[in-house]
């Protein structure tokens, strides 16, 4: 009999041919994804190319159906979520919707610590009361502390479920499309400040999951390229990201361009003679 290998513990993230089926329909996979220590990464695709769903087994919410997933030096399915998920900061769409309407946003933040949503009896130490407006204070939400959650724009719920999520001070922080539903001015403002945390080497380690290289953020390193629950290309993010790759995985001629560090995508042109008259 083999050896069985053990997790690499400098990989937070170790996918090895991960498929996840639900009702006989392929989600995922196969899918041999690895996350380092000091990687920031986007995970891009269509609708449906099964992003969320891979980023909620990162997140120790969902179990492969098949292949190995190890996160944090654990193997999933080996040990306790309860174990995992305190080391693993969460902001997403489903998190936002349990969140009551009247809670306080210091206090939304701080019981990250507990993993509840909703204060009740729990004690925090001003360690924890401080840390929290730390936390807001780094994506620029300081002053919407006293606030409720239910008052707060888009924009400023999407900031403050981020500083909760760093909370805890993960090793692995998960974003799930933080900037959908956003204005313009919203997506610039949060896109800077994720910029400014990718540039922390502080910072956990990131995987940002969108449909729009436009939110993509400065200073991220890799791409994961999904169609249809399969890897269309994954590495280098300026190897990742280009017009061929995007054009396969969104089925359409794509033209990419790149300014001061950020992506923009557009249809392409066709030429004279393809043009309807």
């Amino acid at each position: 009999m083999e050896p069985v290998s053990q997790p690499d513990p400098d990989l937070l993230i170790d996918f090895n041919a991960v498929t996840i089926r639900r009702s006989g329909r392929t989600l995922v996979g196969p899918v041999t994804w690895q996350v380092e220590l000091d990687e920031r990464w986007v995970v891009l695709g269509p609708n449906g190319a099964g992003k969320t769903s891979l980023l909620r087994m990162a997140a120790a919410e969902m179990h492969p159906t098949a292949g190995t997933a190890n996160l944090l030096g654990e193997v999933l399915g080996k040990v306790a979520v309860t174990e995992l998920r305190p080391r693993i900061g969460l902001s997403s769409a489903a998190v936002a919707a349990r969140v009551p309407a009247d809670e306080k946003v210091a206090d939304l933040v701080v019981s990250a610590g507990y993993a509840v949503l909703g204060r009740w009896r729990e004690k925090y130490e001003r360690v924890d009361t401080e840390r929290a407006l730390d936390m807001l204070e780094s994506l620029g939400a300081e002053h919407l502390a006293d606030r409720t959650y239910g008052t707060l724009s888009e924009g400023e719920r999407k900031r403050v479920l981020i500083a909760r999520a760093l909370m805890t001070d993960p090793e692995l922080l998960l974003l799930d499309e933080p900037a959908a539903g956003l204005d313009l001015g919203g997506r610039e403002e949060l896109v800077e400040r994720l910029g400014d945390l990718a540039g922390d080497p502080d910072a956990p380690a990131m995987v940002l999951v969108t449909h729009h290289v436009e939110e993509i953020p400065p200073g991220f390193t890799h791409g994961l390229l999904l169609r249809e629950g399969e890897v269309v290309s994954q590495g280098l993010l300026a190897d990742v990201l280009t017009a061929e790759n995007l054009s396969a995985a969104f089925r359409q001629s794509i033209a990419l361009d790149q300014v001061d560090g950020r992506w923009f995508a557009r249809r392409a042109r066709r030429s004279g003679k393809h043009r309807h008259r």
